[in-house]
């Protein structure tokens, strides 16, 4: 054991302590467990751990087993609950602690010296698969949803690590495989079927099917079970090559989950080099300085601006001014992309002095050769010719003899320039499926409608496409399977083999919820709720406000043992035991016609039971005081001694007559009270100065109350009708009238002003209008500008409006528009009176005479004559409108 670099130290059945050097010489304090593993030691394998003696373990135990017993005993004084297994379950709580206080102390060391803590999830991994092998109930095969036992035969996936029975894993390969090649040869043909691990997809090939239970390192078969390693562990040196890989190997013992990143130490340099070398962990060696990485870029021009980075640098983010291949063009363009082309052919005359280049954008180096100038062929390439390159080389006349695109026939015309056509030989094909046959042109491609009836991968859904070749397209439908968990179907695409296990967990709590475990779906139907040591939290259901202390339980809390305490509608306290939330048991009470009718259904329920009747004597006294005896506090109820009342009435004047009784509102044993003998006489007392009604209660001493009557008033604007009490208005002064007179509307009378009275109604004048605070609108002379003032101020002549600059030039542009209008009005009317003269004179001539037959002399009239006038007035109204656009652009 002193030669290994790492110890594990525990006991099955019974507890154990031990003790750990650490890397520096520090001793670590172990801990206990029931049936783990005590995992102490020294990553470099420097240092060596050293066993207790048998006497200080048994020392030891002997202590813990005397502290059991304290809390044990503790326990039961402060909870009616049975110890024996919260005893256990604290030694597994404490167990937990210590493992997880021994791991990290152990795991510290491998950020210790440096201080890097870059790796922490490998590392964590680590730590977690060490805590879960240690703890029962922690491990549980997906596939069957079953718990590892520590003897248990198991198969850990490399990819994430779980553990699965051997069996279970070698059932999940087997159906997976069978259901594939179950299908038909000629869609799946024989080939090497992959398998994936049910959790992570890891892809294994089929000789990879654990057949044979290995330690976690693979060195051991069949590892056997020691209370002192850990479970299927075989204690060796684990020695796998660590990832990443630099050449070392792990130097735990065999244990579970990954093996943590490299401890050695060495000195390497960051990223950008510019930092001296410093001391790292050897599985985490790379590393960044955080300062600006300043390398050259591929540009030449900048230099790179992200801090110490690994790999390559980026790109260039910069921009510069670049010309394109040919030199014409310059634009601002990514350093990251210089060669760029522009859209200017080359146009530069080549080598015959004939034809130009008609490249787009090329570099200076392009060769400029015709490609006219040398030899070449007619278009079906049986004839070859040296023509100068401004000739076309003509065609052989021979046939084409290209072979067509079928791949089968060739072409059949003369030689010819551009594409050979489509090949039109009448050929007998096969459909894509094979089942028929059809005479038709090569190039046209013959398809059935028959419909696949062969299975997809999936050996479910027919694949139903027409005329199918065989390749069938792979299902997409949804599996929906119901899972191993019995609780979520399968959302995977339809698929061969056993579906992969549910992923989702479940919680599983206790009845406060305050303790939980996290089990696989489908688990929790069968595992039992986590015990909780919390005291119960459920409310009583009696009218103590709390229970007796007991321990979080399911079920029904036990009954109540405690006094009652109740106090009694007497007032007394209730001296019996606790009958409130008490369960009864009820069944109807029917008779059967026989026996082989079933009997009533006895149902249990909970009742509130009242308290027994009170016994303490209590002394009574008549309805009417007049005489006291004494009776038990449950039977103490009012009587009547059956003599008159006899109490003076209010009035003064009589006695109530009635039956003796309990007085109400009586200022003292005489007088009548509340409840007594009403005088109904009627009052006669005078009425206040100004009340017309009287007054309607009986006969009674003291003051007439207040009138309560309404009567009708007009309100000061005469227009709503006002009801008063009458008491308000009798003892009303002369301002209080006056309010209660006003209807709080708005006074209707108008101001001279020409605006509404602003004031709520109100007696006498309305107020002057030079307090009237309505708007009025003002306007300027020329009635352009408007503008809002109190009617106040306009009233009193404080507020005027005065013209401004855009009001005298609309006043000149209006004064020659209406010029202009004028002009055109007065022509039109001379225009008009022309008219008028001449029809007039035309009368007065009267009709003409025929004239005699002389010889005609055509006159030619000038033009000017007739059409003169026509354009002078257009000439004069044109001025005039050039005129009146150019004031009003001024």
């Amino acid at each position: 054991m002193g030669d290994k670099p790492l110890y594990l130290q525990g006991s099955g059945q019974g507890r154990g302590r031990g003790q750990m050097k650490a890397p520096h010489g520090n001793s670590v304090p172990g801990g206990r467990g029931r049936g783990g593993a005590r995992l102490q030691g020294s990553l470099h394998g420097n240092t060596a751990g050293v066993l207790k003696t048998a006497e200080q373990r048994f020392q030891t135990a002997s202590a813990k087993h005397q502290e059991a017993v304290k809390k044990h005993l503790n326990s039961n004084q402060q909870f009616d609950s049975d110890g024996e297994d919260d005893d256990e379950e604290d030694e597994e709580m404490e167990d937990s602690k210590n493992d997880a206080g021994i791991l990290s102390s152990l795991l510290k060391s491998f950020t210790g010296q440096t201080g890097d803590c870059q790796d922490v999830g490998t590392l964590g991994k680590t730590q977690e698969f060490l805590l879960n092998s240690f703890k029962s109930e922690s491990n549980i095969c997906l596939i069957c949803i079953e718990t590892i036992k520590r003897s248990d035969a198991i198969w850990s996936c490399e990819g994430c690590y779980c553990p699965f029975h051997v069996p279970c894993i070698q059932k999940w390969v087997k159906e997976g495989v069978y259901q594939q090649t179950a299908l038909s040869e000629e869609h799946f043909p024989k080939r090497d079927l992959p398998w994936f691990c049910p959790k992570c997809r890891y892809e294994y090939r089929q000789s990879q099917c654990p057949s044979k239970y290995l330690c976690y390192c693979g060195k051991v078969i069949d590892p056997t079970f020691d209370p002192w390693l850990v479970p299927h562990s075989c204690g060796q040196t684990c020695g796998k090559l660590l990832k990443p890989e630099c050449g070392h190997s792990c130097l735990l013992l065999c244990h579970p989950g990954p093996c943590p990143p490299c401890p050695k130490t060495v000195k390497v340099a960051c990223f950008c080099g510019k930092q001296p070398p410093s001391l790292k962990r050897c599985g985490i060696r790379e590393w960044s300085c955080g300062k600006r990485c300043d390398k050259p870029l591929p540009c030449g021009n900048h230099r790179c601006k992200e801090l110490c980075h690994k790999d390559d640098c980026p790109a260039c983010p910069e921009v510069s001014l670049q010309s394109c291949q040919c030199g014409h063009k310059k634009v601002m363009r990514p350093c990251a992309s210089p060669d760029w082309q522009c859209d200017k052919v080359c146009g530069k005359v080549l080598s015959c002095g004939v034809h130009t280049c008609e490249q787009v954008c090329h570099t200076a180096d392009f060769s400029h050769i015709c490609p006219r100038a040398q030899e070449r062929t007619c278009p079906c390439g049986k004839s070859k010719a040296n023509l100068p390159c401004t000739e076309d080389i003509p065609t052989c006349g021979d046939t084409c003899d290209k072979l067509l695109e079928c791949g089968e026939h060739r072409c059949s015309t003369r030689c010819h320039y551009g594409p050979c056509g489509m090949c039109l030989q009448m050929i007998t094909k096969k459909c894509r499926c094979g089942a028929k046959k059809k005479e038709v042109p090569c190039y046209k491609e013959y398809l059935c409608e028959i419909k696949c009836t062969k299975l997809k991968d999936c050996g479910k859904h027919a694949c139903k496409r027409k005329c199918c070749d065989g390749s069938c397209p792979p299902c997409e439908q949804q599996c929906g399977k119901t899972l191993g968990c019995r609780n979520h179907k399968c959302a995977s695409v339809c698929h061969t083999g056993p579906c992969y296990p549910c992923p989702l967990t479940v919680e599983v709590k206790c009845h406060c919820g305050s303790t939980v475990i996290t089990v696989p779906c489908g688990r929790e139907k069968v595992t039992k709720p986590p015990r909780c040591n919390k005291p119960c939290s459920i409310p009583p259901d009696c009218h103590h406000p709390s229970r007796e202390k007991h321990r979080c339980h399911f079920g029904r809390c036990p009954p109540c043992r405690q006094v009652c305490h109740k106090t009694s509608p007497c007032g007394h306290i209730c001296p019996m035991p606790c009958h409130s939330a008490v369960l009864m048991r009820f069944q109807e009470k029917v008779q059967r016609a026989g026996p082989w009718e079933a009997k009533p259904e006895v149902r249990i329920e909970t009742v509130n039971q009242p308290c027994p009747p009170c016994r303490v004597p209590m002394p009574v006294t008549c309805r009417g005081k007049h005489e006291t005896i004494h009776v038990p506090c449950s039977e103490l109820r009012p009587y009547s001694c059956g003599g008159q009342c006899g109490r003076q009435l209010d009035c003064g004047n009589h006695t109530c007559h009635l039956e003796c009784h309990i007085v109400e509102g009586a200022p003292d044993d005489k007088l009548a009270g509340s409840n007594c003998a009403k005088c109904e006489e009627a009052c006669g007392k005078p009425r206040p100065q100004g009340c017309t009604h009287q007054c309607l209660l009986p006969c009674h001493p003291g003051d007439c109350p207040p009138c309560q009557q309404m009567f009708r008033m007009r309100c000061h604007c005469k227009l709503m009708l006002l009801h008063i009490e009458c008491d308000k208005w009798t003892c009303a002064d002369d301002v209080t009238r006056d309010k209660l007179q006003a209807c709080q509307s708005r006074c209707p009378k108008m101001l001279t002003c020409g605006h509404q009275c602003p004031s709520t109604c109100h007696s006498g004048q309305c107020p002057a209008p030079d307090q009237c605070v309505e708007k009025t609108k003002v306007t300027c002379p020329c009635r352009r500008k408007k503008k809002n003032f109190p009617c106040q101020e306009v009233q009193a002549g404080k507020v005027t409006l005065e013209c401004d600059d855009k009001c005298k030039e609309d006043m000149v542009k209006q004064k020659k528009q209406k010029e202009i209008e004028e002009a055109t009005k007065k022509a039109e009317e001379e225009k008009k009176q022309q008219e008028e003269l001449e029809e007039y004179e035309r009368r007065l001539k009267g009709k003409k005479r025929k004239p005699r037959k002389q010889k005609e002399v055509e006159e030619v009239v000038p033009v000017w004559r007739l059409y003169g006038k026509y354009a002078v007035l257009g000439v004069v109204v044109a001025i005039l409108v050039a005129f009146s656009y150019n004031l009003m652009v001024q």
